[in-house]
């Protein structure tokens, strides 16, 4: 039989705590045994109080115990496999009830004729979207989203970003029996939803990223304070290669002088970003329709944010530390990624995240990335090693020097592009067309030295006023009016 010496310190994701058994107002207590079997499986511990962690014990455990099991084979349906564990602690009775996670799911609390499933969401016990439920009955049969058979033919589709990229990392070609094998297409022709996000036109709209680099440590308006923005949409391998490269270009790479030489001392890990990009790719909750990954950069940090909370619930705590068993909300992408070396298949990647932040130059306890769960989102945040310190200003320092060194250089080019924008803005052209029609293939230096400038002189004005993230917004030179 299994023991328990002493009790958890505080809630979280396994535990939950109840002064009393509540036999009319079960709900209070069932519902999180609903989310436990929903879930890693849980405990709860009847006779300690949850708002100091008092024992308080129970009267009569033999009741207890009886009590306890009539009301989950009544309420809770199917029901889960649980253990009841008696032990004292001050000299007074406790009951650990274990709740083990369970494979039939959703598991329902029942009751007035309805059923709610509900999950954990760190120390809370809350209902499960309607996404979450759905997500619930998949596991329930052993299946994923990206599993999931469409009606769309591979013959209707191209492969060939991934066939050439499976080739350059394998030196094998795929084969049409490897697209079966792999999981992404059946041997009817028909493909998964994952086969779709690794198609050249992945239909999945919701398969994408935005990516942001804010000027600051906090967000604004895109078109007052972001220095470079793009959103990527397509399949996989499109995505990571994009919105790895936005990361990279959007990243200092300083230098400390030593002794001997000098030390590279970039803001970020390199592999600590790619880690947290393939991440949010594999693990992002597809069913969110109308979402996307996001990354935003500010001054002080990186912040990569992923549809979807830790699936089948789990502990931050154990995340933060990197001993975390991955639970791959979406396996044959995750094999996938695995095959074209994207990742490791033992989950590595949270430890990895972890580590090559400690190695860089100038590291400090207090920057160690982070990560965090909203009710329906995943964040990672590696923090700016360089964020303040000499070497940030050393940099900026630079910079400056550089710019006003070449700024009497570029001062007639910039002229010169303004007015050819002038003539071409005869007519309303949008901020792509200005782009490509001057030669400027970087948004934010197109935005900062040319846009914003032209629109603050009153050159050139909005079709769409007030609203510069418009989709549909053009721009016109005020003498074409």
């Amino acid at each position: 039989m299994s023991k328990i010496t002493n009790i958890a310190v505080a809630e979280a994701s396994d535990c939950d705590f109840k002064e009393l058994l509540e036999t009319k107002n079960t709900r209070s207590w069932l519902k999180s045994v609903s989310a436990f079997a929903n879930g890693i499986g849980g405990t709860l511990y009847f006779g300690v109080r949850d708002n100091d962690r008092a024992i308080v014990g129970l009267s009569n455990l033999q009741q207890a115990i009886s009590k306890i099991t009539e009301l989950i084979g009544v309420r809770i349906s199917p029901r889960p496999e649980i253990e009841c564990i008696p032990f004292r602690q001050e000299d007074k009775d406790i009951l650990a009830v274990r709740v083990h996670s369970g494979k039939q799911t959703p598991f329902y609390y029942t009751s007035d004729h309805t059923r709610t499933a509900y999950i954990r969401m760190g120390d809370e016990t809350v209902v499960a979207t309607d996404y979450q439920l759905n997500e619930l009955i998949l596991k329930g049969r052993n299946e994923t989203y990206d599993t999931q058979v469409t009606e769309k033919n591979r013959k209707d589709y191209s492969f060939s970003l991934f066939e050439a990229t499976y080739f350059h990392i394998t030196n094998e070609r795929i084969t049409d029996s490897d697209y079966i094998s792999f999981g992404l297409a059946m041997e009817d022709g028909l493909l998964t939803n994952a086969g779709l996000l690794f198609a050249d036109q992945c239909p999945l709209r919701h398969s994408r990223v935005f990516c942001t680099r804010w000027n600051g440590r906090d967000k604004g308006s895109i078109f007052d304070d972001a220095l470079d923005d793009e959103e990527y949409s397509g399949n996989l391998i499109y995505l990571l290669k994009s919105t790895t490269e936005f990361i990279r270009r959007n990243t200092r790479k300083g230098w400390a002088k030593t002794a001997t030489g000098r030390i590279d001392k970039p803001d970020y890990a390199e592999r600590a970003c790619f880690e947290g990009v393939v991440n949010a790719l594999i693990h992002r909750d597809y069913y969110q329709i109308g979402t996307e990954v996001h990354i935003d950069m500010y001054n002080d940090r990186l912040v990569i944010a992923s549809p979807g909370a830790v699936y089948g619930g789990g502990m931050l705590q154990s995340i933060g530390s990197g001993n975390f068993i991955s639970k791959r909300r979406n396996p044959v992408i995750a094999d996938v990624f695995s095959r074209l070396r994207y990742m490791e298949r033992r989950g590595s990647g949270i430890k990895k995240i972890i580590e090559s932040t400690e190695r860089l130059y100038g590291y400090k306890e207090q920057l160690k990335p982070q990560f965090s769960t909203g009710y329906d989102d995943f964040f990672l945040t590696i923090y700016n090693i360089n964020y303040g310190t000499e070497i940030d200003t050393v940099q900026d320092t630079v910079q400056d020097t550089v710019q006003d060194t070449v700024q009497d250089t570029t001062q007639d080019t910039t002229q010169d592009r303004w007015q050819l924008l002038l003539e071409f803005c005869k007519e309303p052209r949008s901020r792509e067309e200005m782009m490509e029609y001057s030669g400027l293939k970087h948004r934010g230096h197109f935005i900062v030295e040319y846009l914003r400038p032209m629109l603050a002189q009153g050159l050139i004005e909005m079709t769409v006023p007030n609203k510069p993230t418009s989709r549909n917004q053009k721009y016109i030179a005020k003498s074409a009016r």
